[in-house]
């Protein structure tokens, strides 16, 4: 039996989004398939037509952007039935939508994207998160980067408190192809070569899968997390400003982290270790030693 974990990421380009952000969103296999007819039903609920054949209308930037809630806001909720009718025809024609359509619309995705991550946790959804500040250091050497071995470890505190023969299997949003094999090399090198990879490669399978994101609706709730992540959810020393109108969906998104209790040192009852990591430099310790030194 399998803990799926879909990781996305946000804001990797360092220069729109507050944070750079790498999530993602572990599910049981045997709650897999229901979860993905649920969410694919909620498209016909919300929109009135699947958006299956045109997934780029999933992608969390262009559901919740700052113009959805500026559009949402021009009118009074639109109730449901009305809403999912006026929704399907902007989409349709989106070229001659008025007023009331555009609105019905806007409404449409935000009440979507909190219907998602109701789902999430009607099917124990647990989010994790790398979170990185965009002015952090960044590594020169070739090993595996430090939010994607934050990721892990917090995964693999998840998987370890299920049952011993459950295992984790981590699935990638399809990467450029020489990216995707520097990535397969470095946590190949992490779970082989350190003790701390051999330890976390009893629960979790270290050679991951890589799948097109337009087809696949656990990379889409990914990327949902890693956005709202990124704009809305402040822990720990994130002192970035943040988009008040996700205030919501950013609760919701902190409801269902992880909390993991590990032994540490000087702390007889446990540390408690919570699935989402505040990242400010991501070279390892040796590389801050020499630019100490220096």
């Amino acid at each position: 039996m399998t803990y799926l974990l879909f990781v996305d990421e946000s804001g990797q380009d360092r220069r729109n989004s507050p944070y750079e952000v790498l999530a993602g969103a572990a599910i049981h296999d045997t709650r897999l398939w229901d979860f993905v007819c649920r969410v694919q039903d909620a498209e016909l609920d919300f929109f009135g037509i699947p958006l299956s054949p045109n997934r780029r209308e999933l992608k969390a930037k262009r559901l919740l952007k700052r113009k959805t809630f500026r559009l949402a806001g021009q009118m009074s909720p639109i109730p449901d039935d009305e809403r999912m009718m006026l929704a399907a025809e902007a989409i349709a024609d989106g070229a001659h939508a008025n007023r009331r359509e555009i609105t019905a619309l806007a409404q449409a995705k935000i009440a979507f994207c909190k219907h998602v991550v109701e789902l999430c946790a009607l099917h124990d959804v647990r989010f994790f998160a790398s979170i990185v500040s965009t002015k952090a250091p960044r590594p020169i050497g070739a090993g595996l980067r430090k939010d994607y071995a934050y990721l892990f470890e917090r995964f693999f505190y998840f998987v370890e408190n299920q049952a011993l023969h459950e295992r984790g299997l981590v699935v990638f949003d399809e990467l450029e192809r020489s990216r995707a094999h520097l990535l397969l090399d470095q946590m190949a090198a992490y779970f082989r070569e350190t003790l701390t990879g051999r330890t976390r490669s009893r629960r979790i399978v270290p050679e991951p899968f890589f799948v097109h994101s337009d087809l696949t609706t656990g990379i889409q709730v990914a990327d949902l997390v890693a956005y709202i992540v990124s704009w809305n959810v402040r822990v720990s020393r994130m002192r970035a400003r943040r988009r008040e109108e996700l205030d919501e969906l950013g609760q919701m998104v902190l409801d269902l982290r992880h909390r993991a209790t590990v032994d540490r040192p000087g702390y007889p009852e446990g540390f408690n270790v919570w699935s989402f990591a505040v990242i400010d430099d991501l070279r390892p310790r040796d590389e801050r030693d020499i630019k100490s030194a220096g």
